[in-house]
């Protein structure tokens, strides 16, 4: 049977190694899907999340950004664009320390501050979610003794939170749909809860 890296690669190419505030990450720009560039933990999966026992088939992940391609991804000294890297080593170091896990759904702020994540953008809240536009190529990998899954992890906005917060996970990801958006990033989005007031200006 072939191993997880080997699949990954099969599916998306061979990756860089980035290597950030102590972590190895991956970086993907993918040949067989134009324009899109992925930057991915490495290494989480090895470490069997604590989940709750009916997400038991759910315990090994990698998280993912899918970055647009404009963005100067390599370049790690820039605050525009290097927070990727940070929050993903983060969010490892997160889970394995505390002994918790992250599911589809799963939200959190961004840091207990709750800073817009940089200067172009401006949300300040994350949520996890199953992969969207690359959920094809990101389709879990099943190995002998587990299988290994993805969640991207995607920026939200403070309103989107409070929504998601009283309406429910299912409604938020319904209404992000129907806003066009994914789990690929965007300097320019808006929030997608379009205030009813506007239609009367």
């Amino acid at each position: 049977m072939k191993e997880f890296k080997e699949i990954l690669c099969e599916r998306l190419g061979e990756p860089r190694i980035i290597l950030f505030e102590g972590e190895e990450l991956l970086l993907f720009k993918s040949k067989e899907i134009p324009l899109t560039t992925i930057v991915m933990t490495n290494g989480l999966a090895d470490f069997p999340m604590n989940v709750h026992e009916k997400h038991k088939d759910e315990a090994h992940k990698e998280l993912y950004f899918m970055l647009p391609s404009y963005w100067e991804v390599e370049n790690l000294d820039n605050p525009k664009f290097n927070w990727v890297y940070h929050w993903l080593v983060r969010l490892k170091k997160y889970v394995i320390s505390t002994n918790t896990w992250f599911g589809n759904g799963h939200t959190m702020p961004c840091g207990k501050e709750m800073k817009s994540l940089s200067e172009s953008m401006l949300q300040n809240h994350f949520i996890l979610s199953h992969p969207i536009s690359l959920q094809i190529d990101l389709a879990p990998i099943p190995l002998k003794d587990k299988e290994i899954g993805f969640l991207a992890v995607i920026p939200i906005f403070s309103d989107e939170m409070d929504y998601k917060q009283g309406k429910g996970t299912v409604k938020f990801f319904n209404k992000l749909q129907g806003a066009g958006i994914t789990e690929k990033l965007d300097d320019f989005r808006r929030t997608s809860l379009k205030s009813k007031w506007r239609l009367f200006r």
